[in-house]
């Protein structure tokens, strides 16, 4: 579900104006309670495969090492020395170091690592978050913004779970656009009540799911337009020093963001930071844009759970589709690479500062137990408390275990 489509349920409800004015009221003091019934995800997602290599599992000293440096953290492994604040916190989070997985194309990567399942033309399966909205659903009566939000980039979709387990797309401005009608309120009743019934004669019809679908979405429209909680998109309401801290980039906004909505009760966020197919000068690109970007953010979130008592019950996971070639090209750049490379998780309950697996001197193979993209949303479920032995089925009446039946990476969960 993209905020475009949405955002037209929202038009088409019509003139709900005095929500508006909710918007910019005191949202702030709920949504900084931290007493939430359930678990929470962030999928910090590093489109186009980023040099794993280069961040978490170094090679110092190896022909494919490249230039950079290792340093300590506060954990018991090292790391990238372009990533100092990441390594002041890193006792909270672990790398898995093993994984080794079976698609080396974006797109094709993408969508198994956000489903646990390769790309298969006859069924479309649900994405993390669309399986967490999913399963924590009956713990969200109170929740009355989407479960499920990509913030800068579309995520993948529900599949066959529904369009009511869609990510809700926004940018990282924060900006949710077209909530503010200019029609007047007295219209709504007659609107909604008009679009109801157009929707009722459909289900009545048997239109299916996607019908059903349409009536849930349109009466979460009706919620959220009235909901304070909408105040949760607004990163500018945060201080000054606090958007600095996270840095203004569009990952800052978008784990700034992210933060905000989580302490509202939203189970799952995605903030997407595309820009790591670095085929050429991948170590400035790394060293002068993505790597500064990513510690300023990712540090201030994880400092910001810890210190809100909420990392406890948030999981961070970061990972891309792959990682990149242990061989500098030509280019002075990486290439696709799924056989070895590294995903970071913690929060939760999973044990932090500790790294998982191992690869060869020169980064080219896994030497130890492999993990493939299965195991890594095992894993996350697990710490969200969501039962493995669960199975869908698919609209081909396939039945489809969750996490493609993959398995908890030992050493990360108590």
């Amino acid at each position: 579900m993209t905020r475009r489509h949405f955002a037209a349920h929202l038009a088409a409800g019509g003139a709900m104006l005095a929500a508006a004015n909710h918007f910019t009221t005191a949202l702030a003091a709920g949504a900084r309670d931290p007493k939430r019934q359930h678990k929470s995800a962030i999928l910090l997602w590093m489109g186009g495969g980023p040099s794993t290599i280069d961040l978490w599992d170094l090679k110092s000293g190896a022909d494919t090492g490249g230039p950079f440096k290792p340093i300590a953290t506060t954990g018991d492994v090292q790391i990238c020395e372009h990533l100092p604040k990441v390594a002041q916190v890193m006792r909270h989070l672990s790398i898995v170091r093993s994984m080794s997985t079976r698609e080396a194309d974006h797109n094709r990567g993408r969508y198994y690592l956000h489903t646990g399942y390769i790309p298969n033309p006859d069924v479309t399966h649900p994405s993390y978050g669309a399986v967490v909205s999913r399963e924590l659903e009956r713990e969200l009566k109170d929740l009355q913004i989407p479960p499920f939000v990509s913030i800068g980039g579309p995520s993948e979709g529900p599949g066959f779970l529904g369009m009511s387990h869609a990510p809700f797309v926004v940018g990282t401005d924060g900006d949710v656009r077209n909530l503010k009608m200019p029609d007047a309120e007295k219209r709504l009743a007659d609107r909604m009540q008009m679009l109801q019934t157009i929707e009722a004669g459909f289900i009545r019809q048997r239109r299916g799911q996607a019908a059903a679908d349409h009536a849930k979405i349109l009466d979460k429209t009706a919620s959220v337009m009235t909901s304070q909680q909408m105040q949760a998109f607004r990163v500018d309401q945060e201080p000054d020093a606090v958007r600095e801290r996270y840095g203004k980039s569009s990952l800052g906004n978008g784990c700034l963001m992210a933060r905000r909505l989580v302490e509202t009760g939203v189970p799952f966020v995605e903030v997407d930071f595309g820009g790591w197919d670095n085929h050429q000068n991948v170590f400035d690109t790394l060293k002068d844009d993505k790597l500064p970007q990513l510690d300023q953010a990712m540090s201030a979130l994880v400092e910001d759970l810890v210190q809100r008592g909420l990392l406890e019950s948030t999981l961070i996971l970061w990972m891309g589709e792959f990682g990149r070639t242990p061989r500098i090209n030509a280019n002075v750049g990486r290439d696709h690479y799924a056989r070895a490379w590294s995903a970071v998780i913690g929060g939760c309950g999973v044990q932090g500062g500790i790294a998982i697996g191992e690869t060869s001197e020169d980064g080219a193979q896994v030497t130890s137990e492999s993990h493939s993209a299965e195991d890594l949303m095992a894993t996350a479920l697990a710490a969200l408390g969501i039962p493995l032995n669960r199975s869908y089925t698919s609209n081909n009446g396939r039945p489809m275990k969750i996490a493609g039946g993959g398995t908890v990476i030992p050493g990360l969960l108590g």
